[in-house]
């Protein structure tokens, strides 16, 4: 049934486009989710949406679960006399990744379809090259930049795939299936912790200290969203909830056992959470694939930096093909969710803040 569940739920969110900065529609639907489990939301001027549980030791530093609202996509910087647009990424977005697939571009007032375009293979500007840039691709519209202005479609426009090219699909061994889509970041993080919200709802639970579950944004534009957060809340804990992507296959396998970050470009996770977290898994059957990254960060490593939180943790699915069409052990994500559970019930029921 958990399956059954998160596979409607990443439909559902793979229909509603997300980039940073317009991530209004996800929010809306996430509360949507939260109120029907039966808590309340918040949202903060920063556009987070925050699910706050009482501690019991109501004096202590909140402990923070995030996952983050928006998606990598790109931006408008031009518009062409022709009504083509040219782009920049926004998150770590390459070329390749997308190929010539068709795209919503979100404006003001309504979504225009377009469609992203290397040029011609018959001695185009990005013909032969061995490296495309997004300097060589733009956005075919058919529309007029006069027709564009009154769609609300403008320089800092953001696009993303079309719904129709996102799946998901299901594939391989029907009794230990893969899932693909475009893209599980982070969709499948607010799935797992809104399937975590429905589990503490029917438990009753009340952990030691407060816990506030937030469903953040802008973390592929630099983790604006969780760092206001926490410089407001002032966490002693913060926990990313999202991907592992795998860099080496020999280290890291879509096996259905989930990931957590020890290390990424930014910080050094707390190596005492890690041995919490992985006891959890281990007590529900699982365990943790631990993951050092040199070119990532993370909503928690973005926190810590900042100085935001003294102590962060990173769990999450495994994936592959990261930032593209993105596979995984459908497993997964039930594993990462008893991981969770696990260690509500049994670390933060008595933990010692």
């Amino acid at each position: 049934m958990k399956n059954e569940i998160f596979m409607k739920l990443l439909k559902e969110m793979l229909a509603i486009p997300a980039p940073s900065g317009r991530e209004e529609k996800m929010a809306e639907f996430v509360r949507k989710q939260i109120a029907e489990i039966g808590y309340g939301t918040e949202t903060d001027p920063a556009g987070n949406v925050l699910v706050r549980i009482a501690g019991k030791n109501a004096d202590a530093s909140p402990m923070i679960f995030a996952a983050h609202l928006d998606e990598i996509s790109v931006t408008v910087t031009k518009i062409n006399p022709d009504g083509s647009l040219q782009i920049i990424k926004s998150g770590g977005l390459l070329p390749w990744k997308t190929g010539e697939c068709p795209v919503d571009i979100i404006g003001d007032y309504e979504p225009v379809s377009g469609l992203l375009s290397f040029g011609s293979a018959h001695g185009g500007s990005a013909s032969g090259k061995e490296k495309i840039t997004w300097n060589d691709v733009k956005i075919i519209t058919g529309l007029s930049p006069e027709q564009l202005e009154k769609k609300g479609i403008r320089v800092g426009s953001s696009a993303v795939p079309k719904k129709e090219f996102r799946g998901p699909v299901i594939m391989g061994d029907e009794n230990d299936p893969m899932v693909a889509a475009w893209t599980f970041d982070d969709r499948a993080g607010m799935i797992v912790l809104l399937q975590l919200l429905e589990e503490l709802k029917r438990k009753n639970f009340q952990p030691q200290p407060p816990v506030i579950i937030a469903f953040t944004v802008h973390e592929e534009g630099g983790g604006h969203g969780a760092k206001c957060l926490s410089a407001r809340e002032k966490p002693e804990i913060f926990v990313a909830v999202d991907g592992c992507p795998v860099i080496d296959p020999d280290t890291m396998k879509l096996d259905g056992r989930p990931g957590a970050w020890s290390r990424d470009r930014l910080a050094h996770y707390d190596q005492q959470l890690i041995k919490e977290f992985s006891a959890a898994a281990e007590q529900t059957g699982t365990q943790l694939q631990i993951a050092v990254y040199e070119g990532a960060a993370s909503d928690a490593s973005l926190v810590y930096a900042a100085g935001h939180a003294p102590r962060i943790a990173f769990i999450g699915h495994v994936r592959d093909n990261s930032h593209g069409f993105e596979t995984a052990r459908l497993s997964v994500f039930n594993n990462t969710l008893k991981t969770l559970l696990a260690f509500f019930t049994d670390v933060l029921l008595h933990y010692p803040m």
